[in-house]
């Protein structure tokens, strides 16, 4: 698919990975908005990014747990672009708990993560699915993680939440063909990342060790994978691995 002159909405927009996203589909020619919900100077940040190659972008606030704010920030983004093309299910939340500590993975904790990083993008994709297939050509891309995928991660809630995300992407590609293409890329420990911050050191520190490219994953690579789903005319329900080569990823 020609990407010139498409509208995408990256959730997530003012994270890291989502920025390089944003920024990685503008230089491809797509007018892009952007979700956050509290720190909208990070999230101007990018969507000046956006404006900076000649694209269009906006910035919105958007709490993907409340279905209200999920159909608040759609209408947003269709009166000022009038379409969407490519939705990119990027913002999620995740805590640093380890595996052993069931005790401290309460239920609160494990709601937040599920709603955040599960129930919020399939919203999403229900909230935007008609106007995705409206052109016959629409795009969906989530972003999960290694974790879901092998035990691993900040925490259990998030491990789980990501290996549904990816379950959810096999599901929708099946419900939104054969006019939506669904896809899934499954990052492992991106260094730098406020994400990342929040990962257990002792879980930073064996990924490091097991990645066979000695480099972990790198928001460019994650950015350039999107591209490459948003351009395949006939790749969808597949989830793609970008971690510097961990063995438990292979697969």
């Amino acid at each position: 698919m020609d990407l010139t002159g498409r509208v995408a909405f990256v959730t997530g927009g003012s994270g890291d990975i989502g920025g390089a996203i944003a920024r990685g589909l503008a230089k491809a020619g797509v007018d892009v908005a952007v979700s956050y919900v509290g720190d909208a100077q990070r999230a101007d940040a990018t969507a000046g990014a956006v404006q900076k190659t000649g694209r269009r972008s906006l910035a919105v606030q958007l709490d993907q747990r409340d279905a209200n704010s999920v159909d608040s920030s759609v209408g947003k983004v269709l009166a000022e672009f009038g379409r969407l093309d490519i939705l990119v299910n990027n913002a999620a939340w995740n805590i640093g708990i380890p595996f052993s500590d069931l005790n401290e993975l309460t239920a609160e904790i494990w709601d937040r993560v599920l709603e955040t990083n599960l129930r919020g993008p399939y919203l999403l994709a229900r909230a935007f699915a008609s106007e995705l297939r409206r052109h016959k050509a629409g795009r969906i891309i989530n972003i999960a993680s290694v974790a879901g995928i092998t035990p691993g991660g900040s925490s259990i809630a998030y491990a789980s939440s990501k290996a549904a995300l990816i379950h959810l992407t096999h599901c929708l590609a099946v419900a939104l063909a054969p006019d939506v293409t669904v896809n899934c890329i499954a990052p492992g420990l991106v260094e730098g990342t406020r994400l990342a911050e929040r990962v257990p050191d002792e879980i930073k520190r064996r990924a490091r060790m097991q990645v066979v490219l000695g480099r972990t994953a790198s928001t460019e690579d994650i950015a350039e994978q999107v591209l490459t789903y948003c351009r395949a005319e006939t790749v969808t329900g597949q989830v793609a691995v970008v971690d510097g080569g961990m063995p438990a990823g292979m697969r």
